[in-house]
């Protein structure tokens, strides 16, 4: 028989878990069922460690009712490659300039190299990843993307501008209780191009998705704290934003948070309730994000206030 001494200490380290999980229960139950896309980008790809905890969060997210759908890219990853290939990796417009060759790389590693990892990470926790490109039941499709550069059209090669989605094959996985990875991959809408495949920025694409899967949150992990207020004077970062009061800062913005942002403009300007950047180096910050009191990055909301959201896009008790 337990002394009342050994009881009580179960009881003292025991009692915080608690308090945790009953804090997480207005988001389980505002969540359920519904649809969080999260572009996985940044330290968090690179680190083992965060990795292991990326895919622990977004299985958690899974088993918590909720159908996580991910999207990634892999710079680092494709730079590497390019490097041990002698082809010179270029950016124009803070775009990779990407010649049929460097496709070739680019395909090889997103959906064998990045995708497989991730999606054997997942799966170390049940039957559950399924890997896909946006090439697959044409799920994206895109033309060639001319960035303007002082005011010229500049030809960057298989870089590709997204035309249409297709949700389909994610719908069926969802139903079928997967958890979809998207390589940030399209297909030509042009059939006369023969199958050419373009890169396709993963912000951009995941952003897309998730407003076409009618999402509840678009989640961009990045590796700053979120988008700072006055950078780089202060480090103090908008916790929250409409996307009127996004769209003004835009022009402000570094080269690198532009995709991301304009992602999240589009996407809670097309039907998705919250986009939000959060520090993809701290570990659990999707759960963080999701189910804490406090969260952390930066919220972007549509202009018109959600009924069920106060001014910190918390559960209304």
């Amino acid at each position: 028989m337990s002394s009342p001494q050994k009881a009580s200490a179960r009881k003292h380290t025991a009692l915080p878990k608690a308090q945790i999980l009953i804090e997480a229960l207005p988001w389980l139950t505002r969540h359920q069922g519904k649809t969080v896309v999260i572009k996985f980008g940044g330290n968090a790809m690179v680190d083992e460690d965060l990795k292991a905890a990326f895919a622990q969060d977004v299985v958690f997210l899974h088993h918590a009712g909720l159908r996580p759908v991910v999207v990634h890219g892999g710079g680092p990853q494709i730079s590497r490659q390019l490097d041990a290939a002698g082809i010179v990796s270029e950016f124009k417009a803070g775009l990779r300039v990407t010649t049929p060759e460097a496709m070739d790389v680019v395909r090889m590693v997103l959906a064998g190299q990045v995708q497989r990892e991730l999606v054997g990470l997942l799966n170390q926790h049940g039957p559950l990843a399924v890997g896909l490109t946006g090439e697959d039941a044409h799920t994206i499709t895109a033309t060639q993307h001319f960035p303007q550069i002082d005011g010229e059209s500049v030809d960057i090669g298989r870089v590709g501008e997204i035309t249409a989605i297709d949700t389909g094959a994610i719908e069926a996985l969802l139903a079928d209780g997967r958890i979809p990875v998207v390589s940030s991959i399209a297909r030509s809408q042009d059939a006369s191009e023969g199958g050419r495949v373009y890169n396709v920025n993963a912000d951009t694409a995941a952003a897309a998705l998730a407003a076409a899967l009618d999402a509840e949150t678009l989640m961009v992990l990045t590796d700053v704290e979120g988008l700072y207020e006055d950078w780089p004077n202060s480090d103090d970062v908008i916790s929250r934003l409409t996307a009127t009061e996004l769209e003004k800062l835009l022009p402000e913005l570094a080269s690198g948070m532009v995709p991301k942002m304009q992602g999240c403009l589009h996407a809670v300007r097309n039907g998705v309730t919250t986009a939000r950047v959060i520090d993809g180096r701290v570990p659990h910050s999707i759960l963080l994000e999701i189910f804490t009191d406090e969260g952390i990055g930066t919220m972007v909301v549509p202009d018109a206030p959600y009924a069920d959201h106060d001014t910190q896009g918390e559960p209304q008790s």
